[in-house]
């Protein structure tokens, strides 16, 4: 102590240092136990695409109606290292993942196709490729996981007006003459009178499949035997 001026000595000093690393540790415990509480809660899917989660998602409300379903699309790199580095429950893919360590079950095949308007010339094909599309300009929504990569992958000289909002994409597609994408698992939501084409290409018709790690598979046998 000064006239005017209150100091920490050496040991006021060393307690600030302990007192600051009890809190760090207190705020660190609590924030470690709550998101281990959640983890006990939630089921944590990562998928390469949209369409499969329309189904897997309720399915899992059903099966498991104490757990909360959680999920976010990646690519397939990444839901697969969120699977081996414990961020994801499930993965849904489409490669067939097969080793010691994983189970991996067929789900679901999607089939890409074009949506047009009836006046576009491509609307009287029986049906499309890739490189049929080479030089259109096209509609695109953002979220559509590796569906996106395929795109610019397969179709490098097609111009994409890309929409990050679902309900402009499809104002946009319902009002407009431009092509865009759709497939046979979301075909029957369209409500806009345009004419809808199968593409060709391998790509274009993957399989999907549902990937867990092995020793979950007591805590997904529900599960499992649903995908049976």
């Amino acid at each position: 102590r000064t006239k005017n001026k209150i100091q920490l000595n050496d040991s006021g000093q060393l307690a600030v240092e302990c007192a600051e690393k009890i809190l760090y540790d207190v705020q660190d415990m609590t924030e470690r136990i709550r998101l281990y509480d959640r983890s006990k809660r939630t089921i944590y899917i990562g998928s390469c695409a949209p369409a499969p989660l329309w189904k897997l998602s309720p399915a899992l409300a059903e099966l498991y109606p104490e757990q909360t379903i959680s999920s976010e699309l990646k690519n397939e790199e990444q839901v697969y290292t969120g699977l081996k580095n414990g961020t994801y429950d499930l993965i849904i893919t489409a490669q067939q993942i097969e080793n010691d360590e994983t189970i991996c079950r067929k789900y679901c095949r999607e089939h890409l196709m074009l949506s047009l308007p009836p006046a576009h010339p491509l609307a009287m094909y029986k049906s499309v490729s890739f490189a049929d599309l080479a030089g259109e300009t096209m509609l695109l929504y953002s979220e559509i996981g590796f569906w996106h990569d395929i795109c610019k992958e397969k179709m490098p000289a097609t111009n994409f007006i890309v929409q990050h909002e679902r309900t402009d994409f499809c104002t946009l597609v319902a009002n407009s003459a431009l092509p865009s994408f759709t497939s046979d698992m979301t075909s029957e939501k369209e409500t806009s009178a345009r004419v809808i084409i199968p593409i060709s290409d391998t790509e274009a018709n993957p399989t999907f499949y549902c990937v867990m790690n092995r020793k979950d598979k007591s805590k997904f046998q529900a599960l499992l035997k649903h995908l049976e």
